[in-house]
């Protein structure tokens, strides 16, 4: 399924979410200007190279090719459609969660998402660029937090497209289970498969969202289910006042 709606709608007004967006949006226009050299010496010098990496793990500038990586993209569909899954769950968890522990998760998944990713190719020379393992993370709580809203999208059929309505728990579930497959089908130097997508740095930033968002309501209890269901429907009266 291409998600293009969860409804869910939120409380107040994304600023966070909306603000990575913009960020993320001007990197990828900043990157347009540059010819495909330059492109590549600023991914080598200011991104996760993961040989770099294991070699100097601890240092200052590795924690900030680490930042830096998270605004990078390859290219149009890498930046659209991160921002696309960021737009429509980051809103209700940054809802969820406050301003300072949305920012907590999403750049502590991203830090989990690359060091995966490193554990699985220490030696490699290739940067490492994008928001997806952040992401990655935001749709991990997501998935703890409201798994029973319904996600609209489309599902392909032929050169049709048929809109659909599932809970987050399969869509995201879905997603997760294809990263998974596809990241141990990258493996091993006879892999056709991987097209240099970073997979096993999307499972550990899903891993380490959902395991942040479910520690978070071990904390901090939550109001039983039916409260909640009742609180959402509030929420969606208002939303289409």
């Amino acid at each position: 399924m291409l998600p293009l709606q969860d409804l869910n709608p939120t409380r107040r007004t994304p600023v966070l979410t909306y603000g990575l967006i913009a960020i993320n949006v001007l990197v990828f226009f900043w990157q347009l200007g540059l010819s495909e050299r330059e492109l590549q010496q600023t991914f080598e010098t200011l991104a996760i190279v993961p040989a770099n990496v294991t070699a100097n793990p601890f240092s200052l500038e590795t924690v900030l090719d680490f930042l830096r990586s998270m605004f990078f993209h390859g290219g149009w569909d890498h930046i659209l459609g991160n921002m696309l899954y960021l737009w429509l769950f980051g809103d209700n968890v940054e809802d969820r969660l406050g301003e300072i522990l949305y920012l907590v998760l999403y750049f502590g998944s991203g830090f989990v998402a690359g060091i995966a990713q490193i554990l699985i190719n220490p030696d490699s020379t290739i940067p490492m660029i994008g928001a997806s393992g952040a992401i990655a993370g935001v749709l991990g709580a997501y998935l703890v937090l409201f798994p029973g809203v319904k996600v609209r999208g489309i599902i392909p059929l032929g050169r049709i497209g048929a809109m659909q309505e599932w809970p987050a728990v399969i869509v995201l579930g879905m997603w997760f289970i294809l990263q998974l497959v596809n990241g141990v089908a990258s493996l091993g130097p006879q892999s056709q498969y991987g097209g240099g997508v970073a997979f096993f740095a999307h499972v550990g930033g899903f891993i380490a969202g959902a395991i942040f968002a479910w520690l978070l309501t071990r904390a901090m209890p939550q109001p039983p289910a039916d409260q909640r269901r009742e609180m959402l429907y509030e929420r969606a009266r208002r939303y289409t006042l």
